[in-house]
């Protein structure tokens, strides 16, 4: 058989010799310590998360019964809601990669108002 009588997915030796020279990116990625690194403050973040669901649910309740009886809300209890809610956002925003600031109680303090928007890199520099 000659060359050009080979298969069409034949792959020519010179090209195997490129491929395994240096490694892919697949593998720098999987060897990156910084993404594994992410997914344990993401595992954490998201239980979390489910805790503050607890939380959140146990205020409703309070500021319902709060309500019924002195026929307002309780500000407080309004406060800690919004911060509440404010977390959750920060800790979709963050598992999602739609930010790098870790939420509390990593890199960012609990919060009490909205954060600012950090835009994606590919719109930031454009």
């Amino acid at each position: 058989m000659t060359s050009s009588d080979q298969p069409m997915d034949h792959v020519p030796p010179h090209a195997e010799s490129e491929t395994i020279s240096g490694p892919s990116d697949l593998e720098k990625n999987v060897k990156s310590r910084s993404t594994w690194m992410r997914l344990v403050f993401m595992l954490i973040s998201l239980a979390l998360l489910a805790v503050s669901r607890v939380v959140t649910a146990a205020v409703v309740v309070i500021q319902f019964f709060t309500a019924l009886i002195t026929g307002k809300p309780n500000q407080q209890l309004k406060s800690w809601g919004h911060s509440l809610a404010i977390y959750s956002y920060e800790v979709v925003n963050y598992v999602t990669f739609n930010s790098e600031t870790r939420p509390f109680p990593f890199d960012a303090d609990w919060p009490t108002e909205l954060p600012q928007r950090e835009l994606p890199e590919e719109v930031a520099t454009s």
